[in-house]
């Protein structure tokens, strides 16, 4: 008798959906990817060519109904995550949403709060990073002791340049850089500093170096935002969609004791080029050259979870305060102004000297 496997569909077949498709479809061996949604008629195309027998909707709605439907994963534009995970969890349907839940702290509360009228339901925002071998065992290490108190936490994210423009037209969505791209390292801080750390206090700078464009939509293509934790951590972000040699997202976690250091000095492989002009080494081009593993290994944790009702690997709630904390710092950016909290972790105001 074959063991029983997790009937999925996957919401959006864009450059991240495409991704999570394949992983689903070839490299989850516990899930059979029976249904995908796109209403566009390229990414059909390409779904017929690449998803031999997956029945295609160009209906979000249709699709929730399909035969046998266990799970959802959406992976379509930020400004939908919301909408389409409620309509999966009221239609009975396991969820993994891509990150951000959404670009709104209320919107994304919308999402828990559908969940937890669902208990034996699992829906997991998708936080790739915690997947990643290399930042399990930085936690593990930093967990045994091993650097004394985590104390600050820095860690960025950035892009290689994309001469398309692509990430200018995509800002009117993505809810700003500290949303869209600092979200992991966010959701980080709080995995490292602990999911019930309550922020102090966040200012942020930030500069358009290569895309003015930007400003129309408030955004930036440089960004620092600092992050301070009651109990005395700090966190510091840096974002940037400007990168020359290729993705370079880092992280360090510095304790009272010693410190550790997540892909400090990137590789794309062990191999270094000894030229005339000196010795190089190639880096991943893209977010998903540097994190492939981690998203595989979410796709099989994740339908394992829903196969066997085995726990998440961290709580859907968490997703909600890294967009609190990442929208905090957007509007920091944009008002010149430091934002506080208060022990509670509400907002209070605070007279400038």
């Amino acid at each position: 008798m074959a063991p029983r496997k997790l009937n999925v569909a996957i919401s959006g077949l864009g450059r991240m959906g495409a991704r999570h498709a394949l992983n689903f479809y070839t490299r989850t061996p516990r899930a059979d990817v029976v249904a995908a949604f796109t209403p566009d008629a390229q990414e059909a195309s390409w779904a017929r060519v690449n998803l031999p027998e997956v029945q295609i909707y160009d209906s979000y709605d249709e699709m929730l109904k399909h035969p046998g439907l266990e799970a959802v994963v959406v992976a379509t534009v930020t400004t939908a995550h919301a909408e389409q995970a409620i309509k999966a969890i009221e239609a009975d349907k396991h969820v993994l949403c891509e990150k951000p839940l959404s670009t709104s702290v209320e919107v994304s509360q919308s999402v828990c709060d559908a969940a937890a009228k669902k208990p034996h339901l699992k829906v997991l925002c998708g936080f790739s990073r915690r997947f990643d071998a290399s930042y399990r065992d930085a936690f593990d290490r930093m967990d045994s002791g091993a650097i004394g108190r985590p104390s600050v936490f820095r860690s960025q994210t950035c892009d290689k340049l994309d001469p398309t423009g692509f990430f200018v037209s995509y800002a009117q969505f993505s809810g700003g850089i500290f949303v869209d791209c600092n979200i992991h390292d966010i959701d980080l801080a709080l995995w490292y500093f602990g999911q019930d750390s309550i922020v102090k206090s966040v200012v942020a700078l930030g500069i358009t170096a290569v895309s003015p464009e930007l400003r129309k939509y408030n955004d930036v293509d440089n960004g620092v935002g600092v992050v301070e934790f009651w109990g005395g951590k700090l966190a510091y972000f840096y974002s940037s969609r400007m990168m020359a040699a290729g993705q370079h997202d880092m992280s360090e976690i510095i304790g009272t004791g010693g410190k550790l250091s997540i892909n400090g000095n990137p590789q794309g492989t062990l191999v270094e080029m000894h030229e005339p002009a000196g010795v190089r080494r190639e880096i991943p081009q893209h977010y998903y050259g540097r994190f492939e593993h981690a998203f595989v290994t979410e796709a099989n944790e994740f339908t394992a979870a829903c196969l066997d009702n085995t726990k998440l690997p961290f709580k859907l709630q968490g997703a909600v305060q890294a967009v609190k904390i990442g929208c905090a710092l957007q509007e920091s950016l944009n008002s010149g102004k430091k934002i506080w909290f208060d022990e509670t972790g509400r907002r209070v105001e605070k007279a400038s000297l």
